[in-house]
């Protein structure tokens, strides 16, 4: 314990003074310091800063959250012990989360250019209320970049173009964007950004073949103003990926050894993955409506196109390949409107998948090997509404329900044994609640918490899914799973001054009925509903600016948890701990900036306690989770940028400073050694 001693500190220093503006956590416009949420914002100077190379490593320095990396391109965070379909990831506020994700470690936040974000909204703990399904761990919005043409006076024409190359992995990644239009008549964004990541290398192991990738993205946005208060907004983004190798499975990895902790080899001969991801949409807002009684409005219509491809070869030399592709229609409203003293936010939103789904082995078609069901289709629909009313000059509340109702259809499902496709059909129907407060203590001081309930039907993959997961165990669904419900309490203080800024929250969640694998007794695992549980958690952030030149912050997390889950199907009930858990972690930063803002130097160190709180399926896990547990670490890095003038900006950054052997908990390959990074973006 006596590493993390250094992170003492943080519990009296806070984050930044300003206080933001977030949208997310509302739906509405609100200061991050009066939000009764849990919350974090990261800008695009921020991703910049802390050499972010994927959307997941945005949140390395985010409290509560555990950034597992499968494979580099592969990445997913835990949100307070919850990940993959358990956390709602949206863009722009489009859903893209989709019936065919599975639970544990996805690959889909990847789907997303880190270089084309503005910023990153991070509601922990939310609830099923504002966002629907899913949002249980937490609701992570990614917000695109905008020509910002309202702010503009008459012909504008703005780009930039930059490149970073990393040593360790001798990658190269750029991008090229430019906007332009006439300043408060409409707008357009267009971007383009190309990655080659290299294989990483580590001091213990070695360069770790397969763990490089190539990826390619485009976006545009076009922005019309109808009037003073209407915009009119059409979107797209494409982001291809190719030949992601899942190292940890593979003959590439010989295994880890670190003082008592050590993993298994890899037997596979290659685990090759190829991803696709692209979203349209077609966006009517209006912040000044006609109608008296309405304030605000939004109509969004979007369409998703997502294709997965695997294919792997196992040691045997038996080859298996498996396809999916999705199409995903969706509509959403929201709107506000005065209601009484308070504000009422309340809308609808639909999103529907259609399914294709094939899978093969050594050439020839095999129905047993798709991902899930073949020509299917999942519907989701939502009514919600949100009430916020200030009850008195110090105390503020939100009130608010959710309405889902959701309904699988399947027609090519062929579990093991079965000599024909199968056709089924289920639905589900939920109320969910939120009630959340914050209470000013004074002008700095706040008290905030509340309760939000989570709700979660069951999708495709829990119901018709087919994965290799486990050092290569088969995963299946189950038509029979019932829906997963959850309930978090919060309760947190923040502090707020010119200066100083800090903030520490205690959550409890209640867990009943959470969709969970467990063995089958014929050598594989089944999907089935666990019995209850509960997940607890402290976390603590703060920062402080010391002088007009100086600022120290800083993080700490903690968490534990448990669920009772039968150990094989039919079996007796055990008390298990739940999969993924974060250690204790920390982080700590100090920041000189130049008096004239234009160079910057942030020395940290960060630190991870060791993690031998495993649960059993966790423990089988031994290509990814070394035995008797993921060692502790240590490490330090340092970044500094330059501004050389308004065209030119410069960054260079020196991570893991002592070429520490580490891997962050859940990941299936170790982090980098020592890494320099060099940057340069040119703006016109």
């Amino acid at each position: 314990m006596r590493y993390l001693l250094f992170l003492l500190p943080c519990l009296a220093l806070g984050q930044d003074a300003l206080s933001p503006v977030i949208v997310t956590a509302t739906r509405s416009d609100q200061e991050l310091d009066k939000s009764p949420y849990s919350a974090a914002i990261l800008t695009a100077e921020d991703l910049q800063r802390n050499v972010t190379r994927s959307l997941p490593q945005a949140f390395l320095n985010t409290p509560g959250v555990l950034v597992q990396q499968t494979t580099p391109a592969h990445g997913s965070p835990y949100i307070r012990g919850f990940n993959g379909r358990q956390t709602l990831l949206l863009q722009d506020g489009v859903r893209l989360n989709n019936s065919t994700w599975r639970g544990g470690p996805v690959q889909y936040w990847n789907t997303l250019d880190s270089q084309a974000i503005d910023r990153i909204e991070l509601i922990k703990s939310q609830g099923s209320v504002l966002y629907g399904s899913d949002a249980i761990g937490g609701t992570v919005n990614i917000f695109s970049k905008s020509s910002l043409f309202r702010e503009e006076t008459g012909f504008f024409s703005h780009g930039s173009a930059s490149y970073r190359f990393d040593t360790n992995s001798r990658s190269h990644i750029g991008r090229v964007e430019h906007r332009l239009g006439e300043g408060g008549k409409w707008g357009l964004t267009l971007g383009a950004s190309a990655k080659d990541i290299g294989d990483i290398k580590d001091s213990a192991v070695g360069r770790m073949r397969g763990t490089g990738y190539k990826e390619e993205s485009l976006d545009f946005k076009l922005e019309y103003a109808l009037s003073d208060s209407a915009t009119l907004t059409l979107a797209h983004s494409y982001l291809n990926q190719d030949d992601i190798d899942r190292f940890h499975n593979t003959i590439n990895n010989t295994g880890w050894t670190h003082g008592n902790s050590f993993t298994t080899a890899g037997t596979d001969l290659s685990r090759l993955y190829d991803q696709e991801r692209s979203l349209s949409y077609l966006r009517l807002d209006d912040h000044s409506p006609a109608a008296g009684w309405l304030n605000s409005y939004q109509l969004t219509l979007s369409y998703q196109k997502t294709q997965d491809s695997e294919l792997r070869t196992r040691g045997s030399g038996r080859v298996d390949n498996r396809v999916l592709d999705v199409d995903t229609y969706g509509f959403s409203l929201q709107a506000e409107s005065d209601l009484g003293p308070g504000a009422l936010v309340w809308g609808a939103d639909y999103y529907r998948d259609d399914v294709d789904s094939s899978g093969s082995r050594d050439g020839v078609d095999r129905p047993a090997n798709r991902p899930v069901a073949d020509d299917s289709s999942y519907d989701s629909l939502g009514l919600f509404s949100n009430y916020s009313h200030s009850l008195t000059e110090k105390f503020h509340y939100t009130l608010g329900t959710r309405f889902t109702y959701a309904r699988a259809d399947w027609n090519g499902f062929q579990p093991d044994g079965a000599t024909s496709d199968q056709s089924g059909d289920a639905d589900w129907t939920n109320l969910s609640f939120s009630a959340r407060g914050l209470y000013n203590l004074s002008d700095e001081w706040a008290l905030f918490g509340g309760a939000s309930q989570a709700f979660r039907a069951p999708n495709l993959d829990d119901l018709t899914g087919r994965q290799f997961s486990l050092n290569g165990l088969d995963s299946n669904g189950s038509p029979d799973v019932d829906p997963e419900t959850y309930v978090t309490y919060e309760l947190g203080t923040r502090y707020t001054s010119q200066s100083v800024s800090a903030e520490l929250s205690a959550y409890y969640t209640t867990i009943d009925d959470a969709i969970i694998r467990i063995r089958d007794g014929a050598g594989g695992l089944v999907s089935t509903n666990g019995g209850s549980g509960d997940l607890f958690g402290i976390e603590a952030e703060a920062s402080w600016r010391f002088h007009p030149q100086w600022e120290l912050s800083g993080h700490v997390a903690w968490q534990d948890g448990n669920q009772s889950r039968p150990r094989i199907l039919g079996g007796a009930s055990i008390n298990d701990t739940i999969r993924r858990l974060h250690p204790l972690t920390g982080s700590t930063a100090l920041t000189w900036t130049s008096a004239a803002k234009n160079i910057w130097i942030t020395g940290r160190i960060t630190a991870a306690g060791r993690q031998d709180n495993l649960s059993s399926l966790a423990s089988s896990d031994t290509q990814r989770i070394p035995i008797n547990g993921t060692p502790s670490y240590i490490i330090g890095s340092l970044y500094t940028g330059w501004h050389v003038n308004d065209t030119l900006e410069l960054g260079l950054s020196l991570e893991n400073l002592t070429d520490e052997d580490y891997r962050i908990h859940g990941s299936g390959q170790n982090q980098p050694g020592f890494n320099t990074t060099f940057s340069v973006k040119v703006k016109w």
